[in-house]
């Protein structure tokens, strides 16, 4: 619970950091999107921000050790939820991180609307994982 609640806490006081400072959205798609764009003083907050992603699971499993989760390792699963979150992402014009902490922060109607949708959407989607027959999860337990 601890571990939560100062992850929470710690992303919260990022992404007020990153408004408050530079005035950047810590969405993670739009961080990427900057990435990639031709205008430099837009792409290094960026760079940085996407290599402290990328350092700071190694350096919690150094520290604190590898956190407890499950995730399937269907291959066909993945790539479909990945696909569609892609696809969610590119159609909510913007990413649970974007929506959910930073334009929730900010009062964002949108962001509101979009979160409860991403929750109705994850919520009915651990209903129809965790209620489909035996036989249908094997099925795509078995396809890799």
């Amino acid at each position: 619970m601890w571990n939560e609640l100062a992850g929470g806490a710690l992303i919260g006081i990022a992404a007020a950091i990153l408004w408050l400072g530079i005035g950047r959205i810590g969405g993670i798609s739009g961080v990427v999107a900057n990435l990639f764009l031709l205008r430099q003083g837009h792409r290094s907050w960026s760079l940085y921000f996407f290599i402290g992603l990328l350092v700071a699971y190694p350096l919690y499993v150094y520290f604190v050790g590898t956190p407890d989760m499950q995730m399937t390792s269907n291959k066909m699963i993945l790539a479909v939820a990945g696909i569609l979150v892609g696809m969610g992402t590119y159609i909510g014009n913007g990413c649970t991180s974007g929506h959910g902490v930073c334009g929730n922060g900010r009062l964002s109607v949108r962001s509101m609307v979009a979160t409860c949708t991403f929750m109705a959407f994850g919520m009915l989607t651990v209903l129809i994982m965790n209620n489909i027959t035996p036989s249908f999860a094997n099925t795509l337990g078995s396809i890799k």
